[in-house]
């Protein structure tokens, strides 16, 4: 029997995508890939470098500067520490924080691998295209609720599934890399359990939690 890979419940079904085995959580609404789909690390690895995320791709400046205006911005008021999760081989998103005035640590289990955060905490992590790679969730999340100061934040970018009845159109789970899915009742979900608290999501694309903070949940 598989159990979810985020709540960890059995209320699973399956669903089948592009020759793939998926299953699908009706607990927490989490969609993941059965084991035998996950890449290996090589592939893993190779996949990331054929994104060309660099400081000259204008399209990848321009979605992370949405990112960052969307989740950051508004609250650099409270954000003096920063860590950017998994920032592929080139850090840009760091540097667009720096510009902000922020100096960021950066981690990436291929590209940056030295993980001094370990021994820090943060007023922000972001993770941008970041969630739906991730083949243990809880784990991860765990990890970065354990390094998230109080009242800190955590940014989320990854696009939300449309549902089980529509997972096998949808286009996002092409990318073989692509492992893990989340909705808004994912998040929910992620919010009550690790005690973070939504303070704005568009229910598309974007998720930023607080940790124990007091502000209101905001959906647009």
């Amino acid at each position: 029997m598989t159990d979810c890979k985020l709540c960890g419940r059995s209320e699973i079904s399956k669903i089948t995508a592009a020759a793939k085995t998926y299953y699908h959580c009706a607990h927490c609404s989490l969609i993941f890939i059965d084991e035998t789909g996950l890449p290996g690390p090589e592939a893993e690895r190779k996949r990331y470098l054929e994104h060309h995320n660099t400081h000259e791709n204008d399209g990848y400046v321009k979605m992370l500067t949405e990112f960052l205006n969307h989740l950051v911005t508004p609250y650099l008021q409270n954000i003096f520490t920063a860590l950017d999760f998994g920032c592929g081989p080139t850090p840009v998103l760091a540097d667009l924080l720096a510009k902000r005035g922020l100096t960021a640590d950066v981690y990436d289990p291929y590209f940056y691998p030295e993980a001094t955060y370990k021994m820090k905490s943060y007023d922000l992590i972001t993770a941008t295209e970041v969630f739906e790679h991730l083949s243990d969730p809880y784990w991860e999340l765990s990890t970065l609720k354990d390094h998230l100061n109080a009242g800190g934040y955590l940014a989320v970018r990854t696009m939300f599934h449309p549902g089980p009845e529509k997972f096998a159109g949808w286009w996002y789970h092409r990318d073989p890399t692509h492992v893990c899915f989340y909705n808004s009742d994912t998040f929910d979900w992620i919010a009550a359990h690790f005690a973070l608290r939504i303070v704005f999501r568009d229910g598309k694309k974007f998720c930023l939690f607080q940790n124990g903070g007091d502000s209101s949940s905001k959906d647009f």
